[in-house]
């Protein structure tokens, strides 16, 4: 299937589908010497895993990670990495009721017409299943961009319906995902009065029979500048590839965003200062990027999350016949994506500004 290998350095190919087997991920291009293991990698996945708590789906998947390749006495060898993570709790038979019928919001319709053929077991390929494959690349590469020059990607939530939160731009993984109690954030928003509120969002309309999306922030530190190759792959324009590439997005900004498109440019210019030998700037409107190419300042990304198209509710479709029916989608889903997408939306940074990295080494 074309289109399941992104980047040109640092190669991230997946394969695998919601109720098949397990999902596979190969990374070619990963530098020798880098300290792996499937502990590494499991940090991140179980993060993303299912069933973590009451407002994401109780499919219940340990996602343990099998290191088959390229890793050899703790270390990176430089030759591919194979990464296999089991399918465990499919029930498939929830689904055969839409093996004829098009689910409202997915895209059972659009493979049909793209390949005559899908596996409707769940989604197939295009269920967010398949970004347990990602993850996993994307702890291989917060490796690599920690080791290479000290920098991490860090995601967390914004908004969730009409609660918007107030994240400081200093935040912290710990923040994310631990309250001052000490009890799991399982909404991953730092902010814990807004945390609060989104939760008790998400259990509203998961009590309705319905879901919700939102808002996620993504901030990568210590990136060097110079990361980019204009023109057409521009660091900003493979973010944005990457984040679209996710189950879900329906919009990616960054720095300020769209809310430029209603300033002056004397308020949206960031002014250039030299502190301690090294070129800055007093603000970040421009999200860490100009010209597509890395500034040295933090890379901040934004992307919106519809709604989880699966409802327990009726909805009305057709049928591949074109008669008119109605569906309940059985299974179990997420009310809302957010907390299980930050995870995911951190992998495709951190392989994208690692992909980078090593594109610009090669010069």
């Amino acid at each position: 299937m074309a289109g399941s290998t992104f980047g040109t350095a640092f190669r991230v190919t997946t394969a695998g589908e919601s109720h098949g087997p397990g999902n596979v991920v190969i990374v070619d291009g990963c530098p020798p010497g880098i300290p792996l293991t499937e502990e590494d990698l499991q940090v991140d996945l179980d993060r993303r895993r299912p069933g973590q708590s009451k407002i994401v789906t109780q499919r219940k998947e340990s996602d343990r990670a099998e290191i088959l390749s390229g890793v050899f006495e703790g270390k990176t060898t430089g030759t591919p990495i194979a990464v296999l993570v089991r399918n465990e709790d499919q029930k498939s038979r929830d689904y055969a009721d839409i093996a004829e019928k098009y689910r409202p919001g997915h895209a059972d319709y659009t493979f049909d017409a793209k390949f005559g053929v899908r596996d409707y077991r769940g989604g197939g390929r295009s269920s967010a299943r398949e970004t347990v494959a990602r993850t996993a690349a994307g702890a291989i590469a917060k490796k690599l961009i920690a080791q290479a020059f000290g920098g991490e990607v860090v995601g967390y939530v914004t908004a969730v319906g009409d609660v918007i939160a107030k994240v400081p731009s200093d935040v912290t993984l710990a923040q994310v995902e631990t309250l001052p109690s000490g009890e799991p954030n399982v909404v991953r928003c730092p902010d814990v009065e807004a945390a609060a509120r989104m939760v008790e969002l998400i259990e509203k309309v998961r009590k309705d029979q319905d879901s919700i999306g939102g808002v996620a922030e993504i901030v990568a530190r210590g990136v060097p500048a110079g990361l980019g190759e204009p023109v057409f792959d521009k660091l900003k324009s493979d973010l944005a590839k990457a984040l679209f590439s996710l189950p879900a997005v329906v919009g990616v900004e960054y720095g300020a965003g769209f809310s430029l498109a209603t300033m002056r440019g004397s308020e949206a210019n960031d002014v250039f200062v030299a502190n301690d030998g090294v070129v800055t700037t007093e603000t970040n409107r421009h999200g860490g990027m100009l010209g597509g190419i890395s500034s040295g300042m933090p890379i901040v990304l934004r992307a919106a999350v519809k709604p989880t198209s699966s409802l327990p509710r009726e909805q009305r479709t057709i049928t591949k016949d074109l008669e008119a029916t109605t569906i309940r989608t059985r299974g179990r889903h997420d009310p809302c994506l957010l907390p299980r997408f930050v995870p995911m939306a951190e992998a495709m940074v951190a392989i994208t500004i690692a992909d980078h990295w090593l594109r610009q080494r090669a010069r």
